[in-house]
C-alpha cells in the first residue's frame, strides 16, 4: 500500500487549513497553493511549502489542474486533496491526477462522473430500491412531450439542470401556462453555469426538509454511514445552518436512510468520503436527491457527534487501507450545530459584503470550534465564496448545543463588514427551529430585515427614556452655565451640522 509522505491541498482558506492540520498530525508534509489575492492567507503560512498559481481569478489559479499537477511533480508530492469546490468534483482532473501517478484523495473518476450528473445518478441507483422523487429518467427537450409528463406528475413541478448544483438551472413551474418560459430559462441557466443544457422534470415537493447522510467507503468494498445532518436552513438554495443529528429523524428512519445511502454508494462503487442528499416531505417520506463526491462544508458536525476525523479517514482510504471500524462501532454522541459565517448582509437580501476585518476575535470555551481562513486586518476578496468561517458547537443535548451556539455567536466579534451571525442567532432561537418544525422555506416564512433590529422590554424602554431625560437635563444645565460667547459658538456649530 502506498504511504503518503507529502500532500498538496488544491484549495484555499479554511478547508485547506483544516486538511493540513490533520495531515501534520499524521506526519505528512503539506504543500499549499494560492492565488495572488491569497498570498497572505493563513493556509499559505501554515504549509511546509507554498506555490503561487497565478492571479486572483479562479480560472487563472485554483482551477489550473495541469499546473497543480506540475507543481506536484516538481516538489515530489505523493497525493492531492481537492477539498470542496474548485476541482473537487471534476472527473477529468481526478483522472489526470491518477494517470500522472499521483494519489487522488477522493473517489474514482468514474464515481465522480456518474454522480456528477443527476440523471446518470438516478439511473445508477435504479437497481438498489432507492426512493426517488417522481419525474423523468432522461433529459427532455421536446416541449409538448414534457408538458404531458408534467401534467401526469401534477403541478407544481421542478425543472432541474442535470449538471451542477447550488440552485442554478432550477425553475419551479406552478402551472402549464408558464411551463415553456421557465423551461427556456432553466436550459439557458444550465448552459451558462455548467456548459450543459440537459434538464429533467421532478415533482416539486412544496415544503421539503434537506437531510443528508455521510458515508465512508474503502477500496475493499466496505461502506458505512455516519448518520445524518439536517441542512434545511438555507438562503438561495444554499445552506447556512446545519446540525447533527436531525430533530425529526427517528432511529428507524435513520437506519432506512443510512441503508439507502449505502446503496447509492454501492451503485457507483464508491470509496472515500461522500454525502448522499435526500429531500424529506412533511410526512417524513425521504427521496434521493443527489450525491456529493467530496468532503462537505458541514462535515464538522458529523465529526463532533461520531468522534471520527473524516479527513484522516479520507487519507487512510486513499492509501488503500480498509476501514478500521464497522457500522456497529458507530454511535451518536450528543448534538452538534454549525453556522456558516458569511460576509453577507442579511438586511439586504443576503448580498455579499466586501471590506476589511477591522475586528476579528473568535469565540472560545468548551464545545466550541472555529474553522476559518482569515485573521484580523485581512480583506475579504471578491473573487471567491464570501464564507469567512464555520462556527461549530457540541453539547450533550440539542437544547444545550443551541444555548452554547448562542453564547458563541455573541462572543464572536467581527467589525468592518456585515455578516450572517445576527441572522443565525435569530434563526437558532426562533420557535420553529427550537421545536424542530421547520423546512427549507424558513427564511421565506419567518425572516425579514426588521427581525435583526434591537428589541427592548418595557422595563428597558423605561430605563432608556429616564436616561435620555437625565442626559438632556444635564446638557441643558451645562449650556445655561456657559459664557455667552461659548453659547453662541455651540449654537453655530449645531446649525452647521443641521445644514
Amino acid at each position: 500500500m502506498p504511504n503518503i509522505k507529502k500532500l498538496l491541498i488544491a484549495n484555499r482558506g479554511e478547508i485547506s487549513l483544516r486538511i493540513m492540520r490533520t495531515a501534520k498530525e499524521m506526519g505528512i508534509q503539506t504543500v499549499a497553493v494560492y492565488s495572488e489575492a491569497d498570498r497572505l492567507s493563513p493556509h499559505v503560512k501554515f504549509a511546509d511549502e507554498a506555490v503561487c498559481l497565478g492571479p486572483a481569478a479562479s480560472s487563472e489559479s485554483y482551477l489550473l489542474g495541469d499546473k497543480i499537477i506540475e507543481v506536484c511533480k516538481e516538489l515530489n508530492v505523493d497525493a492531492i486533496h481537492p477539498g470542496y469546490g474548485f476541482l473537487s468534483e471534476n472527473a477529468g482532473f481526478a483522472k489526470k491526477v491518477t494517470d500522472s501517478g499521483l494519489i487522488f484523495v477522493g473517489p474514482s473518476p468514474e464515481s465522480i462522473e456518474v454522480m456528477g450528473s443527476k440523471l446518470a445518478a438516478k439511473q445508477a441507483v435504479g437497481n438498489y430500491n432507492i426512493p426517488l422523487v417522481p419525474g423523468t429518467e432522461e433529459a427532455i427537450s421536446d416541449i409538448p412531450a414534457a408538458k404531458k409528463i408534467a401534467a401526469q406528475i401534477g403541478y407544481p413541478i421542478l425543472i432541474k439542470a442535470s449538471a451542477g448544483g447550488g440552485g442554478k438551472g432550477m425553475r419551479i413551474v406552478e402551472n402549464e401556462a408558464e411551463f415553456e418560459s421557465q423551461m427556456d430559462r432553466a436550459i439557458s441557466e444550465a448552459i451558462s453555469a455548467f456548459g450543459d443544457g440537459a434538464v429533467f422534470i421532478e415533482k416539486f415537493i412544496t415544503s421539503p426538509r434537506h437531510i443528508e447522510i455521510q458515508v465512508l467507503g474503502d477500496q475493499q468494498g466496505n461502506i458505512v454511514y455516519l448518520f445524518e445532518r439536517e441542512c434545511s436552513i438555507q438562503r438561495r438554495h444554499q445552506k447556512v445552518i446545519e446540525e447533527a443529528p436531525s430533530a425529526v429523524v427517528t432511529p428507524e428512519m435513520r437506519e432506512a436512510m443510512g441503508k439507502a445511502a449505502v446503496g447509492v454508494a454501492k451503485a457507483c462503487n464508491y470509496y472515500g468520503a461522500g454525502t448522499v442528499e435526500f429531500i424529506v416531505d412533511d410526512a417524513l417520506n425521504f427521496y434521493f436527491l443527489e450525491m456529493n463526491t467530496r468532503l462537505q462544508v458541514e462535515h464538522p458536525v458529523t465529526e463532533m457527534i461520531t468522534g471520527k476525523d473524516l479527513v484522516k479517514e479520507q487519507i487512510l482510504i486513499a492509501e488503500g487501507n480498509p476501514l478500521s471500524f464497522s457500522q456497529e462501532d458507530l454511535s451518536i454522541h450528543g448534538h452538534a450545530i454549525e453556522v456558516r459565517v458569511y460576509a453577507e448582509d442579511p438586511k439586504n437580501n443576503f448580498l455579499p459584503d466586501i471590506g476589511t476585518l477591522e475586528t476579528y476575535q473568535r469565540p472560545q470555551g468548551p464545545g466550541v470550534r472555529v474553522d476559518d481562513g482569515f485573521e484580523e486586518g485581512m480583506k475579504i476578496p471578491i473573487y471567491y465564496d464570501p464564507m469567512i468561517s464555520k462556527l461549530i458547537t457540541h453539547a450533550s443535548t440539542r437544547e444545550a448545543a443551541i444555548e452554547r451556539m448562542t453564547r458563541a455567536i455573541e462572543e464572536y466579534q467581527i467589525t468592518g463588514i456585515q455578516t450572517t451571525l445576527g441572522f443565525c442567532k435569530f434563526a437558532l432561537n426562533h420557535e420553529a427551529f427550537v421545536s424542530g418544525n421547520f423546512d427549507t422555506k424558513f427564511v421565506e416564512r419567518y425572516f425579514n430585515p426588521e427581525s435583526l433590529d434591537p428589541t427592548f422590554s418595557k422595563e428597558e424602554e423605561e430605563l432608556l427614556a429616564a436616561l435620555a431625560v437625565e442626559f438632556f437635563d444635564k446638557s441643558k444645565k451645562e449650556f445655561v452655565q456657559k459664557p455667552e460667547q461659548e453659547k453662541a459658538a455651540t449654537v453655530s456649530a449645531w446649525r452647521n451640522r443641521l445644514d
